[in-house]
């Protein structure tokens, strides 16, 4: 790789409502996960947080969950490891019968099929993203 290369960036482009960008020579993708998820619902009366599949590729999938206060995700598992990370606002993560507190910047690993759940605090700002990534191994 040439040092022209090595120090490019490349900066989420406007599509739209949407903020996408491409790798190099469609090696990857740049997306901006906060400007791509969906509003937070707070009337959804499954109390349930807005869902929005960023992107299938190569061995993950990433998904945004929007939170409103008072809004959670019940016990739950999936059929591969992820990972999680609070881009906005304050969540709490339960597994194991262990809570984290979530804020932006926290990321947690857990294993596939351990069941888990996601809640966002009466207290909580209006909207908190929750960006999941599937480990899926899949190849697209």
């Amino acid at each position: 790789m040439s040092t022209d290369e090595s120090a490019s960036t490349h900066d989420p482009v406007h599509d739209g409502d949407r903020r996408v960008g491409t790798g190099r020579e469609g090696t990857g993708a740049v997306l901006d996960a906060l400007a791509l998820a969906a509003a937070p619902q707070p009337d959804n009366p499954r109390g349930r947080p807005s869902v929005k599949r960023l992107i299938q590729a190569d061995g993950a999938n990433l998904v945004t969950f929007t939170f409103a206060p008072g809004q959670s995700f019940p016990d739950h598992s999936v059929a591969h490891p992820i990972t999680v990370q609070c881009l906005s606002g304050e969540l709490t993560f339960t597994v194991g019968g262990e809570t984290t507190q979530m804020r932006p910047g926290v990321i947690i690993h857990c294993a596939e099929r351990i069941t888990h759940r996601v809640d966002c605090p009466d207290t909580a700002p209006a909207s908190s993203v929750l960006l999941l990534t599937m480990l899926t191994g899949e190849r697209h």
